[in-house]
């Protein structure tokens, strides 16, 4: 058919004037058309796709790359939860750089997750084949693109925003936009995002398609809402009549109010070992990804309680989260020690040789440390986004700075709400990871709300509820301080001085070949975003 196309326009060229009347001028209008280019795409395909791509960029690639090198090999070694002992992950253990570990956001993020997120809102905008149809679906890929450019940003500080993902206009080298910019048309997106949701509106595919709340409407208003009060919150040292505004929205419109408005990304076996699995799972499975698993001693004596001799006051969570010391292979899982009162975890920043100085021996790390329960670590558990904890964390926070307006109840009673619901989120990963009331209530009793300065309780049990999401926890610290983590300073070839990383590196190649790329100043990883107080 090309050819025949071809061949008609060269005849047509050829007799000029005296025959053009024989040649249809419709038949030489559709040679301007690609009979091989896509006119239609299956929205419903993109959006599932979309979705998939939060569980760390994974919607159309490898699901483990991202996670393993920033989730992991920065942020969870940064945050001082899991203390990875040399190797591609313990970048943020050692405070060194690495190129695949700065740079994996940002090419994942664009060329994954809004890549698709945007050709859903371009052909449900008013100019798209589906123009003012599947309303409910374009709402909801407003909510994940903020979700995404909020992780992007607070990443990187600027990026480009309001230029992102418009090859296919001619935008090859995108401008980029101030984080100042950025967070507040993020706040207007999800406002006008949750707004414009509604079960009344034709559910057009979004129900077979939503693969996180099945086309539940009430739960992604309560999402959209949870996520503006994390965003608000995020800025509200920086700007205080922006934080108050949306937090107040946000309370107002409705936030999580159980575990059951949890976000949660189904994983599944297939289609291959690379495809739709969950992406830590990948990184920590012995035979594939093998990264190490060790539990850091910052959190395994956070769990342990004032007393590590006694399981009396012990967090509930320390043999969920740790599944004790162990062995394990691709065949076989053995269990060394599960007493909770030997639990121990890895010094943080510290070399094989200085652990082997501390022990006066040659350790065996997998024989001496606590190391994640494997019962997380399935290739088909689900990837967690966003826990109603946070949301329960962040009002009790409001409610001691006095941001924002409409919150009910104590800032108390937000607190234990929030250290009950983060207990007690871990069955979706194996239905054993119980924790009654009767021992949060225990442990609630143990160490009362105010005990401690009120913001500092808040700050450790939004860390400790951020595990996994090693990134955001990440984030929690930089904006409160909380928990006080010690940096390690002794390794001489650190990239930060000492200082734990605030923010990730460009990537080399948008440094090099984006003219509009002008951060020179701002890439490192010490110097802070501007909701963190820095300049932008």
């Amino acid at each position: 058919m090309k050819f025949h196309n071809i061949y008609k326009l060269i005849l047509c060229l050829a007799v000029g004037v005296f025959l053009l009347p024989s040649c249809n001028t419709d038949e030489l209008q559709d040679l301007n058309i690609n009979p091989q280019a896509v006119s239609e795409i299956d929205l419903n395909y993109l959006f599932s796709t979309a979705e998939l791509s939060l569980a760390s960029g994974g919607g159309s690639g490898d699901n483990r790359y991202i996670d393993w090198r920033t989730n992991i090999g920065l942020a969870a070694g940064a945050i001082q939860q899991v203390t990875t002992v040399g190797g591609i992950s313990s970048n943020g253990n050692y405070y060194t750089h690495n190129e695949e570990t700065s740079a994996a956001p940002f090419e994942f993020t664009f060329q994954d997750q809004l890549k698709n997120i945007a050709e859903v809102l371009k052909q449900t905008g008013p100019d798209g084949y589906d123009a003012g149809n599947k309303v409910n679906m374009r709402n909801a890929a407003r909510i994940l693109k903020a979700w995404s450019f909020a992780r992007l940003t607070d990443f990187y500080g600027s990026v480009p925003y309001t230029e992102a993902n418009q090859g296919i206009e001619g935008i090859f080298f995108p401008a980029y936009d101030k984080q100042s910019f950025i967070y507040p048309d993020l706040l207007r997106e999800l406002e006008e995002a949750v707004n414009g949701m509604s079960a009344s509106n034709p559910d057009d595919g979004f129900s077979s398609a939503d693969m996180i709340y099945q086309g539940d409407i009430a739960k992604w208003k309560r999402f959209g809402n949870s996520l503006m009060l994390r965003l608000a919150m995020r800025v509200s040292n920086v700007d205080a009549g922006l934080a108050n505004n949306y937090v107040s929205k946000a309370i107002a419109g409705g936030v999580f109010t159980s575990n059951d408005d949890n976000v949660w990304i189904p994983m599944a076996i297939g289609p291959s070992e690379w495809q739709d699995q969950n992406g830590i799972s990948r990184a920590f499975f012995p035979g594939d990804g093998g990264n190490p698993n060790h539990l850091s001693k910052t959190l395994i004596d956070f769990l342990k309680g004032t007393d590590p001799a006694s399981v009396d006051d012990d967090d509930p969570r320390l043999m969920i989260i740790s599944g004790g010391i162990y062995n394990w292979t691709p065949a076989d899982l053995t269990v060394l020690n599960d007493n909770p009162l030997d639990q121990i975890g890895v010094p943080p920043g510290f070399s094989k040789s200085d652990i082997d100085g501390i022990f006066g021996a040659d350790v065996i790390m997998d024989e001496t440390f606590s190391r994640i329960n494997t019962l997380m670590l399935d290739d088909d558990d689900p990837y967690m986004i966003m826990n109603y904890a946070e949301v329960e964390f962040l009002q009790a926070e409001a409610l001691e700075r006095g941001i924002g307006s409409g919150i009910s109840g104590s800032a108390q009673d937000h607190y234990n709400a929030g250290v009950r619901a983060a207990m007690q989120m871990y069955t979706p990963y194996d239905a054993s990871l119980v924790v009654s009331d009767a021992e949060v209530d225990a442990y609630l009793g143990q160490y009362p709300y105010g005990s401690r300065p009120a913001l500092e309780m808040i700050g450790e049990q939004m860390w400790v509820s951020k595990f996994f999401n090693w990134w955001e926890a990440w984030n929690d610290w930089k904006r409160t301080g909380y928990p006080a983590l010690v940096p390690f300073t002794s390794n001489e070839s650190n990239e930060t001085g000492g200082q734990i990383p605030r923010r990730l590196r460009y990537p080399a190649g948008e440094v090099a070949s984006n003219p509009n790329f002008n951060q020179q100043n701002n890439n490192n990883y010490t110097s802070r975003v501007w909701w963190d107080g820095g300049t932008e």
